[in-house]
């Protein structure tokens, strides 16, 4: 284990399963307090805290749902309060709604107007909160997607536009916070083995496959690598950068 992140405390939004639970752990392996937010899986998100506190490091589940923009202050103030600051803000929950075109008369607004809550709003909201609480020379690292800025397959125009639309917003919150030395980045996974992957993961098409320069798909350990990098004191200097960790996938 390493101690770079020895005395930081973390927030991975997310955190309970996938690929949040993978850099929450990751954190905690380099030193940090971690406390994670998780919707409704309880018994996956204690699960993540017994792995985190195995690690010997401090640990934190709160039940907070990302489309409701209004509760993003009371998770931030639950960090605070458990661990006494906030250093790395890992904004990773998302969900996906994929499959039907944009013209489809099926197409359910409703559902789609939830992800924009989840993936934009409730991302925009718990970066304010944090802002107001992050320690000097602190993170935020934004969780996109490579489809942001390469998109293969129809019927994915929202979630595309909602990974994209962080991009921008990621830009400008580090030139925000840059006089305060916290740095603001993306990290843009491929196609992962995650429950909300799973099914893409699994059925890669040759056709699919030769899209990466890497013939394979990525795995969430080398994605929370990534993130701890960007966590990490060789990363200071690095901000408003989209890090895309896609098996060439973008070229």
């Amino acid at each position: 284990m390493s101690s770079e992140l020895k005395g930081k405390v973390a927030l991975v939004t997310g955190g309970s399963r996938g690929l949040g639970a993978a850099i929450a752990v990751a954190l905690a392996e380099q030193g940090a307090d971690v406390a994670i937010s998780y919707v409704a899986s309880a018994e996956k998100a204690a699960a993540v805290v017994r792995e985190v506190e195995q690690t010997g490091r401090g640990a934190l589940a709160v039940q907070s749902d990302q489309a409701d923009s209004s509760a993003a202050a009371s998770l931030v103030e639950a960090v605070v309060s458990r661990f006494g600051k906030l250093d790395i803000l890992v904004n990773n929950a998302a969900i996906t709604v994929q499959g039907r075109r944009v013209d489809d008369p099926e197409l359910d607004a409703d559902e789609l107007d939830h992800l924009w809550h989840t993936n934009v709003l409730g991302v925009v909201a718990t970066t304010r909160a944090a802002a107001r609480n992050l320690s000097d020379g602190g993170r935020i690292i934004f969780i996109g997607s490579s489809i942001a800025s390469r998109v293969v397959v129809p019927g994915a125009a929202d979630y595309t536009g909602s990974k994209a639309a962080i991009v921008g917003y990621a830009k400008g919150v580090a030139r925000d916070l840059g006089p305060r030395d916290i740095t603001a980045n993306v990290v843009e996974p491929g196609i992962m083995p995650t429950d909300m992957a799973a099914e893409a993961a699994h059925n890669m098409s040759p056709i699919m496959m030769d899209l990466h320069a890497i013939r394979r798909i990525g795995t969430v350990e080398e994605v929370a690598g990534t993130v701890c990098f960007l966590a990490g004191p060789n990363a200071d200097y690095i901000s408003g950068s989209v890090l895309t960790v896609a098996g060439g996938y973008h070229i």
